[in-house]
């Protein structure tokens, strides 16, 4: 960590309005980007990431228009800060002791705390509200979204992608166990009905419980919803995709590190309710459709992502405190992700009438 800090000070801050004495932290504990706490003597507090490869630099272009028009329409957000080139994002070229380019942004603080899993049917509702209020904030934003990733909710795709996962992996260590499982997720697909077609909205795209800010971490602040966090992934989305991913983070109260799911029904009717309250309209009859069979289409998806990341060992950070490998941690996810799903499918008649 100290190598990091190091980089930062030597070849990140220089190419901001940043002092050179300024504190650096680590902040959260994201699996994708690495984040940093930044404490300006002048400019106070900061946000600093280190964006993951997966992304394209253009994304930066989608998240100014988007917090662009959420400050017009008056609603709390990170704001990006430009490079002393008047650049959305730093692009650095790689060194002799990186193995590639990297890719920094610095945006704005916005102080509050976040929750890995929803304390309170309260805080699931306040939740809910809030990305209704996100939606209707970028409702007619006119903008062409620009290296966005092809077809990252696409089931059947991240399926076959496990399928060779374990046909090319067969000498992995964690091979027995991962194929096992692979074979149930991929059985599960069969009998999953199909998702209504339903025109794409502008949507945040990750939507786990930790992207959601919230004002404090006891009593009533608690329970007041600031702000969305990590704009990676805005733009044009199926409501089944936004809100399933969001279910499928919000509903388990074990979190996503644990082998067995505890699906919580009133966190999704609490969230539904404060979601309809706040969208400003009736959902559509294939809306809810798609918002009854989206979360069991996400939790089946991230399974299999998780088990071939089990065996390739290369996509989603791990927790070398918890788990001896990269591999353990994902199959413990997957594990994780399978049971939830199977929740989700025993709970569709309870679901369907919450949805009316």
């Amino acid at each position: 960590m100290s190598s990091e800090i190091g980089l930062i000070r030597a070849r990140v801050l220089p190419h901001y309005s940043i002092a050179a004495t300024a504190e650096v932290a680590p902040l959260g504990n994201g699996l994708i980007n690495e984040t940093y706490l930044l404490t300006d003597p002048e400019r106070g507090q900061l946000v600093l990431q280190r964006v993951n490869p997966l992304f394209s630099p253009a994304i930066h272009q989608n998240i100014r228009a988007v917090t662009e028009a959420l400050v017009r329409r008056g609603l709390p957000t990170p704001v990006l800060l430009a490079t002393n080139e008047g650049r959305d994002c730093l692009l650095l070229p790689r060194t002799d002791t990186e193995a590639s380019p990297s890719v920094w942004r610095l945006s704005t603080y916005v102080k509050g705390h976040s929750f890995d899993v929803a304390a309170s049917d309260r805080q699931a509702r306040a939740a809910g509200a809030l990305i209704a209020r996100f939606h209707r904030a970028l409702d007619g934003l006119e903008h062409t979204f620009v290296g966005l990733r092809g077809a990252v909710h696409d089931t059947p795709r991240h399926l076959e992608a496990l399928r060779r996962a374990i046909n090319s992996h067969a000498g992995h260590r964690l091979h027995p166990e991962v194929a096992a499982l692979g074979t149930a997720l991929l059985e599960a697909g069969d009998p999953l009905p199909p998702l209504p077609a339903v025109a794409p909205r502008v949507c945040h795209g990750d939507l786990k419980f930790n992207n959601v800010l919230f004002a404090g971490s006891q009593g009533p602040d608690s329970e007041a919803a600031v702000c969305l966090v990590d704009l990676d992934t805005v733009g044009p989305l199926d409501l089944a995709y936004e809100l399933g991913d969001a279910w499928r983070s919000w509903c388990n109260r074990r979190g996503e590190d644990a082998p067995e799911a505890a699906l919580d029904l009133d966190v999704f009717t609490a969230s539904l309710d404060g979601y309809r309250e706040e969208v400003g309209r009736t959902l559509s009859v294939d809306e809810r459709q798609g918002l009854l069979l989206g979360p069991e289409w996400i939790s089946l998806e991230l399974a299999a992502r998780f088990a071939a990341d089990a065996l390739v060992e290369a996509y989603f950070g791990w927790d070398p405190g918890r788990f001896s490998g990269r591999g353990e941690h994902n199959l413990t996810r997957a594990r994780g992700q399978f049971s939830l799903h199977r929740s989700f499918v025993a709970t569709r008649a309870q679901r369907a009438r919450a949805l009316g």
